[in-house]
């Protein structure tokens, strides 16, 4: 999961590290978990990019583990080869970017390949990393055991994947749209939630609330249609985990231990918050950065998208059954035409892009069929890829935030598969049109995965993605950087298909009904949407600044014009009923003032996982004092259409009173725009 910091309209760079982040681990063919924490994001962890979806005949036998498609030898892949390679890799990453310890694990075969666990689960007693005890937090890896129960009782005839899902529920989904919600959407993240972003994550057990009364209480707004726009949605998967749970008469956490972690053997995990007391002790502690202190153990009010506690060891094991299609030793979690149907494609509104299959992400590169799923708290931050037709899994946790500028993640993976996997189509030629359509494409997109109906919009809008058109023919957005830290430029190999000029990330280009252009990314979790220059962040921005200004120079100027007066004798030449209009449009200029600067502090005070509650009185104030400000603004126009009318005024304080009077209109309009006005405390 992750989680989406909510003062990202005051620090912008937030949100841009979330695409760029995405689009990194997607750009080479995976696909950073989108969720937001336990799923998060905010998000940092912030909360996409392309691969082809189209692969050669898989390699079989031995080839599989040591042909290179394109001739050229590849390293074999042992245990001993692999031991080099990562002990040579992985310490210097987490040295370099601050991270006190994490785990790597590949499966192979049926069996443990390889595992290590580096640095510390615990920095101050200097507690070393184990893969067969130490927990850490997957994030929204844990969607894969919710998704797996579902498969469990769909294949047990208790669940349809194309059915209505509020013919399982004992509360409704709006029904917004013809088109009604999914298991089959959901677990493709096309059902069209808008993100939810309050009360994912909560700052202690006691906040904790058992999903019949969190879900009827946060039901996010339907803004897409189902199947127009991808967009990941932890509130979407937490429903699926409540139907688990009401049509298998067992909790859901219960019915994840009894039909997948005892058969399998997982002693080392659980979904259970707060741990059980056998457990407790094997907790890796989560860090901001590994230097500074240990942080409080994560709770997460959205158990079935993000709150699996677990092992590599035994995560292993997991794996090991999905390669083999259901199947761990003398254990049968799936039958195989389940496993296989979870593994096949199932939804892209691009067919030459990488899309979803149920619940995993699609992430075939080098010429493999790779899907998995990646997954982020605050601190912790995880993936895991199955190369399917070699049997073969990797799984990485870390258990720190670290300094951010590299991607740990998908540069482990991607250093892997291209020594063991190493085939990476050559780059076709550009389409003639090459430099007409990314003209055509240039301009400002916001994410799909946002908030639509509340404040949360604000993020999306103040830190959208701009793509530019380069001379060369290809476009280029500065948010999205490759693993070199460049900005990532992508070539036309097709009609509206681009494909990076350093891997196979890959951007689908589609018109929309009301003629802008959608991006459609790696995974199919999350695309982009174009937006009019009135609603891109470089406008609001000058609205916000420009209506701030204009309110403050007219406040401070009000006593600075009183001193001049009284320095040189000069009397003011208003009659009573000007003097009160001038006096009503100060107030109303400190008020709105006062009004920004509350939002300024809200958002401040939320802090990044929007757990503070007794902010919600301080939120509904200011939506309220919102649209006081509204009518307000409406006295501030009458008063300088007045005051330009009026001949007593002189020419330059008529101007004055429309500079403070489009201050209001720009206040007002950045207000409306970013859904400021938007009454009530669910978002």
């Amino acid at each position: 999961m992750r989680n989406l910091k909510a003062p990202a309209v005051l620090y912008p760079g937030l949100m841009l590290a979330l695409l760029a982040g995405m689009a990194l681990t997607a750009g080479d063919g995976t696909l950073a978990q989108q969720s937001g924490s336990p799923a998060k994001t905010p998000a940092a962890k912030s909360q996409a990019a392309i691969t082809f979806s189209r692969v050669p005949a898989p390699l079989t036998g031995s080839a599989a583990a040591s042909a290179h498609p394109g001739g050229a030898a590849t390293h074999e892949l042992t245990a001993a080869d692999v031991e080099v390679f990562f002990d040579g890799l992985v310490p210097a990453l987490l040295e370099h970017n601050d991270v006190a310890g994490g785990v790597i694990l590949i499966v192979k075969d049926g069996r443990v390949l390889f595992s290590h666990g580096y640095g510390y689960a615990d920095v101050k007693s200097k507690k070393p990393v184990s893969v067969e005890d130490t927990l850490f937090r997957p994030g929204s890896v844990s969607k894969l055991f919710t998704c797996t129960a579902v498969m469990q009782l769909v294949e047990q005839g208790k669940l349809d994947l194309d059915r209505d899902v509020n013919d399982y529920l004992d509360f409704q989904i709006p029904a917004t749209y013809p088109q009604p919600v999914t298991l089959r959407r959901i677990m493709t993240h096309s059902a069209g939630f808008e993100e939810w972003g309050k009360d994912l994550f909560v700052p202690k057990a006691s906040d904790l609330e058992p999903l019949q009364v969190d879900l009827p209480e946060h039901v996010p707004g339907r803004v897409f249609a189902p199947g127009a726009m991808p967009a990941y949605s932890n509130y979407a998967m937490t429903v699926a985990g409540y139907i688990v749970q009401r049509v298998s008469g067992e909790k859901f956490e219960d019915y994840i231990a009894n039909h997948i972690y005892k058969p399998l053997g997982m002693a080392h995990a659980t979904f259970a918050q707060p741990l059980p007391a056998d457990l407790a002790p094997l907790m890796s502690s989560g860090y901001q950065l590994g230097s500074g202190p240990a942080q409080d153990f994560e709770f997460v009010n959205a158990p079935p998208a993000g709150s699996m506690s677990v092992s590599a060891e035994a995560i292993s094991r997991f794996m090991i059954a999905h390669l083999q299609d259901g199947r761990y030793g003398n254990a049968q979690i799936l039958k195989p035409e389940t496993a296989k149907l979870m593994h096949a494609r199932a939804y892209g509104p691009v067919p030459e892009l990488n899309g979803m299959a149920l619940a995993f992400f699609q992430e075939n590169q080098n010429g493999h069929t790779i899907i998995g799923h990646g997954g982020d708290t605050r601190f912790f931050h995880s993936h895991l890829h199955l190369i399917l037709d070699s049997n073969t899994g990797l799984f990485i946790s870390l258990n720190s935030a670290g300094r951010g500028d590299v991607d740990i993640r998908g540069v482990v993976f991607k250093k892997f598969i291209d020594r063991y996997f190493p085939e990476t189509p050559a780059l076709p030629e550009a389409v003639a049109s090459a430099q007409d359509d990314s003209k055509s494409v240039e301009g400002n997109y916001i994410t799909s995965r946002r908030g639509e109906t509340n404040w949360l919009k604000m993020n999306a809008l103040m830190n959208e993605v701009q793509f530019v058109a380069q001379p060369d023919g290809t476009i280029v957005a500065s948010q999205i950087k490759g693993l070199n830290g460049s900005p990532r430029h992508y070539r036309e190999i097709g009609p509206m298909i681009f494909r990076a000029t350093d891997g196979e990330a890959r951007l689908g280009f589609k018109k929309n009904p009301d003629g802008q252009w959608d991006i459609f990314t790696s995974g199919a979790a999350s695309g982009f949407q174009q937006v009019s220059f009135i609603h891109t962040g470089g406008f609001l921005r000058v609205l916000m600044w420009y209506a701030l200004t204009a309110l403050g120079l007219t406040i401070l100027c009000w006593p600075a014009a009183a001193l001049v007066r009284w320095h040189y004798g000069l009397r003011m030449l208003l009659t009573g009923g000007d003097k009160r209009w001038r006096m009503l449009i100060r107030l109303i200029c400190v008020y709105d003032l006062a009004v920004a600067l509350g939002w300024y502090q809200y958002l401040d005070r939320l802090g990044p996982d929007h757990t503070d509650k007794s902010l919600d009185f301080f939120l509904s104030t200011l939506q309220i004092a919102g649209w006081v400000g509204v009518f307000a603004m409406v006295i501030v126009v009458v008063g300088a259409l007045r005051s330009w009318r009026s001949q007593n005024r002189w020419m330059l304080a008529k101007l004055g009173d429309m500079v403070t009077a489009l201050g209001c209109v720009a206040l007002v309009w950045f207000a409306c725009t970013c859904n400021l006005l938007h009454i009530g405390t669910k978002f």
